[in-house]
């Protein structure tokens, strides 16, 4: 659908051809915001050119758009008050198809609809709407010619049009509330044109926008934010385009976080991409999981990659990326074959940092992908398993969210022989004093020589029971007395001063066990003399037995 402006004055007459989308039966049928309501105090009228106005000349403002058999879309109801004489009809035609968003892949109509609706500033309105769209439609459909949807824009040279008006608001005209309508309408470069064609603007954003410059109503939904926002770009009018990303702010949620962070780039807001990029970083597994996360373009794919903050293990990004590469490829009408994967790719596959990945995860995924080549295959093998380490062609700098070395903690002062399972869990419940991410746990392995246990392990938000993480593995122990290195699938994020519980249920022989455990434990990083203080408490439930003074899990293992 487009829009379209039109400036009539007084001398000209209104063909029926420039005025059907908002007439029919010589009685205005387009939204008249000069008329009486909140947008105007003059009386109602039939004549498309009767409203006075400000400026020189009134503007009575109205949109409208055309309605073809078979094909109807839910109507913008006028304003309570009598001022709005019709509703906004809306369809879509073979020339211009009607849009769900403003953005690439027409992200919008997804995610967004979940977003919750702000409501409107008068609660009447709604009802009066209904009304007038009710009286609107009775009128017949065949006398509608099937041109585009228009905005139009009457205005006609009134003497002293001030002294009609009586009060401030009804003076306000639009070019009062934007700037590129004043140079429009008034500037020295003014248009002399009787016609200006909005193709870009959709109807009801216009109208959100007109309600707002005369009446300071907010009226956004999850299906206009987009077109509302870049509608209030457009012609300069902040104060609705702040009242839009403000409404996104508060809809922004893991779900959605990438599609919004596509809009704000798209539309310059580098507040919201920034609260969409710190979602992501907070709930990277959640949001990659996202059904609009593979309908992002390249460019937001790759600032997502680059960041050293996202909390999540490295061969799921790898994942995410192939399942967006599979997309892509469908977009461009490719095969996804693995060349055509690494080819949508381009770039962004350099930014999967597969040297923090563990050799198990690399041999299981990208080794057997056919995306790497098999030069890049063995360079990384190489990586894994020899000393010293060779150069390779992908980023081995650790994410931020496990930047620097890794720490980890003991709470026991001293090992002893014989703790025995039988299917229940050993837990532990735990907080710190400052934000870090847990990667594993250290176990106590065998007192019979080398043995394979199986094991799961798990971090659960106490207050909530809920799971933050775990993993079902195993680990070989050599029947020392040392620790085993048992790790997530992922980083799990502790938040300060929050109680968790360590949990971890083994299927396996006795095992040696801790004793002598400490209550509090401080590691201070070398560098910074930074302290990370964990304090341990006893998790009741079912219990294998270990407590704050002897048991399992004596080591934690994490990044600050």
């Amino acid at each position: 659908m487009r829009c379209c402006v039109c400036l009539f004055q007084q001398s000209l007459q209104c063909s029926p051809s420039k005025m059907a989308a908002g007439e029919s039966n010589s009685r205005s049928s387009c939204l008249n915001l000069s008329t009486s309501g909140p947008l105007g105090n003059a009386p109602p009228s039939n004549s498309a050119y009767s409203s006075p106005a400000s400026n020189g000349g009134a503007v009575g403002v109205a949109v409208g758009t055309n309605r073809s058999a078979g094909n109807s879309n839910p109507r913008l109801g006028p304003e309570n008050g009598g001022g709005a004489e019709s509703a906004v009809r809306s369809t879509p035609s073979a020339q211009n198809p009607p849009r769900q968003s403003v953005g690439p892949s027409g992200a919008t109509s997804g995610a967004a609809s979940n977003m919750t609706a702000t409501p409107s500033s008068s609660s009447s309105s709604s009802s009066a709407s209904t009304a007038s769209s009710s009286a609107d439609a009775s009128a017949p459909v065949s006398s509608l010619p099937s041109s585009p949807a228009s905005v139009l824009v009457y205005r006609e040279p009134v003497y002293n049009w001030q002294a009609t008006k009586s009060t401030v608001k009804e003076r306000f005209a639009l070019a009062v509330g934007s700037a590129v309508f004043d140079a429009m309408f008034n500037g020295g470069m003014a248009t002399t044109s009787t016609e200006i064609e909005l193709p870009d603007v959709e109807p009801a954003a216009f109208l959100a926008l007109l309600k707002f410059l005369y009446s300071d109503e907010v009226q956004i939904g999850p299906e206009t934010v987009m077109t509302t926002l870049y509608t209030a770009k457009k012609y300069a009018v902040p104060a609705l385009e702040a009242h839009c990303v403000e409404f996104l702010k508060k809809n922004l949620r893991a779900d959605n976080a990438f599609m919004l962070l596509t809009q704000a780039r798209l539309f310059d807001e580098p507040q919201l991409a920034s609260l969409c990029l710190e979602n992501i970083d907070k709930n990277t597994a959640d949001a990659l999981a996202a059904e609009g996360f593979t309908d992002v373009d390249l460019d937001t794919l790759m600032a997502v990659l680059e960041r050293d903050t996202l909390g999540v293990r490295e061969v799921r990004l790898f994942v995410a990326a192939v399942r967006w590469a599979e997309a892509e490829a469908q977009r461009q009408q490719l095969q996804p074959t693995p060349e055509n994967k690494r080819r949508v790719l381009g770039k962004a596959l350099s930014l999967i940092r597969f040297p923090l990945m563990t050799i198990e995860e690399f041999a299981a995924g990208p080794a057997q992908s056919g995306i790497l080549t098999d030069r890049e295959v063995v360079s990384l093998f190489l990586h894994f398993t020899v000393n010293p380490k060779p150069h390779v062609e992908f980023i081995d700098r650790p994410r931020c969210c496990l930047r620097g070395k890794e720490c980890s903690i003991t709470r026991f002062s001293q090992v002893e022989s014989r703790w025995g399972y039988s299917g229940t869990s050993d837990r532990i419940r735990f907080s710190v004093n400052r934000r870090i991410f847990v990667v594993g746990f250290g176990l106590y392995g065998s007192i019979h020589g080398p043995t394979d246990y199986q094991v799961n392990i798990q971090i659960i938000h106490t207050d909530s029971n809920t799971v933050l993480g775990q993993n079902d593995t195993g680990f070989s122990c050599d029947g020392t007395a040392s620790t085993f290195r048992v790790m997530f699938k992922e980083p799990v994020e502790i938040l300060p001063s929050v109680n968790y519980i360590a949990c971890a249920t083994l299927k396996g022989p006795d095992s040696h066990y801790g004793t002598k455990g400490m209550r509090k434990v401080t590691h201070e990083a070398p560098a910074t003399g930074t302290k990370t203080c964990f304090t341990f408490c006893y998790a009741a439930g079912n219990n294998n037995g270990t407590s704050v003074e002897d048991g399992q899990i004596p080591e934690v293992i994490f990044y600050t």
